[in-house]
Formats: structure tokens, sequence, C-alpha cells
């Protein structure tokens, strides 16, 4: 069965931090570019960090910079999203889409419109005192 999963999500006080995973079962990353997306209550979905299999090249969006760290572990299969000093903001279910490799730049796989091969059923963060 091929599928992603996320996991890492919980509860974790403003300033913590958490670790996402995105893994993959049924077919490799490594032929993946791999975005982390995210969803507040009542929001539209934005783009969190995107990472290319062909380089590794990231992107983070603004409100993330310095605070998130993505990146993947070929021996898991997995895209990896570490966050720290957490923010209420960064509240919301947080998704990984896998599209084919080479299509994109890290950039333009999370800002453009991008239709992604697979994507996981997503995993809550909630960042509340």
């Amino acid at each position: 069965q091929t599928q992603l999963v996320e996991s890492g999500g919980g509860l974790v006080q403003p300033g913590g931090s958490l670790s996402l995973s995105c893994t993959a079962s049924g077919f490799s990353l490594d032929y993946y570019d791999v975005g982390w997306f995210r969803r507040a209550p009542g929001k539209e979905q934005e783009d969190v960090s995107c990472i290319s299999a062909n380089d590794g090249a990231t992107y983070y969006r603004e409100s993330v910079k310095d605070r998130f760290t993505v990146s993947r572990d070929e021996v898991k299969n997995s895209v990896s999203l570490q966050m720290f000093n957490l923010k209420p903001e960064d509240t919301g279910a947080y998704y990984c889409g896998a599209v084919t490799k080479g299509l994109f730049t890290a950039q333009s796989l999370c800002t453009g419109t991008v239709i992604f091969n697979y994507w996981g059923q997503g995993t809550q963060v909630t960042v509340s005192s």
C-alpha cells in the first residue's frame, strides 16, 4: 500500500519544540520532492517548508525561518520537520505532500500550484499554555 503518514504532533507550550515526521511506505521518497503545509481552524492551508530531492534545497515561509528545520532521512524513508520556539500561531493540522522530483524548485513547490502525487492524513500541532 502506497501512503504517506505524518506523526509527531501534539500539545506543547509556547517556546516548546516538536519534531514531525512524514514517512512513506510503498514507494521511495528519494524520487519525490516533499512539502509541509498546515491549516489552522478557519483559515486556508498555507505552506510551511519544502525540500527538493535532487539537491536538498529547502524553502521556509518567512514566519518559520530560523525556527523550523526540514530534512530527509533516506534510511527511514522520511522527511522530518523540526520545530523550535513554537508560537500559538503555529497551531494547526500539519500535512506533508510528495510530488515527482525535478519538476519544481523548493520554493515553487511550496508557493506554486502543484498537484501532489501523495498526501498524508495530517497530524495536529497545538501550541497553548
